[in-house]
């Protein structure tokens, strides 16, 4: 695998991260979030909102050879997640092009993540997961996280279980 590149997000890139995400959640939550919905996801409206929040702190890229293959989200703070007492930082999203998962991307981005939240004196990072996605679950196991707690989420019209891991920093 050639080299991985993490940096800021630009809003050159705004496109091929929504074309991840978008490919992201119709791989990984096939049979898990409905159908109609993962159908219905649209292209335009995901960029607009990108176009919105791209400026955002803590919205980094993975980039080899010059393409965008994942991206993730993170916010030095706990505002979304107030139940979680003991968390001061959330990494709010990863997405991993389908095609190049397996391949140290996502392990790359999360590395990236902690380290970024140590510099700034954080202790305990949490994410948020769908219960039933196995893969994802499994990853956030292999790079040290523990379920502490458990929500229903709302995607679409339909209500899901979420797992929350949490990590020491």
């Amino acid at each position: 695998m050639d080299k991985i590149i993490i940096r800021d997000i630009k809003e050159k890139d705004i496109e091929s991260v929504v074309d991840i995400q978008i490919g992201g959640w119709r791989t990984a939550y096939k049979g898990i979030v409905d159908d109609n919905f993962l159908n219905s996801m649209d292209k335009n409206e995901r960029i607009e909102k990108r176009k919105n929040d791209y400026k955002e702190n803590g919205f980094i890229v993975a980039e080899i050879d010059g393409k965008v293959v994942g991206f993730c989200r993170y916010i030095d703070n706990n505002n979304r997640s107030p139940e979680i007492r003991n968390a001061d930082c959330e990494l709010a999203a990863i997405y991993v092009n389908p095609e190049l998962k397996y391949k140290g991307i996502g392990t790359k981005l999360v590395n990236y993540v902690k380290e970024e939240f140590r510099k700034k004196g954080k202790t305990k990072m949490i994410i948020w997961c769908l219960k039933d996605n196995e893969p994802s679950k499994k990853f956030y196991t292999k790079m040290g996280g523990k379920i502490i707690n458990e929500k229903k989420i709302e995607i679409g019209e339909k209500e899901y279980d979420e797992v929350c891991f949490e990590y020491t920093l």
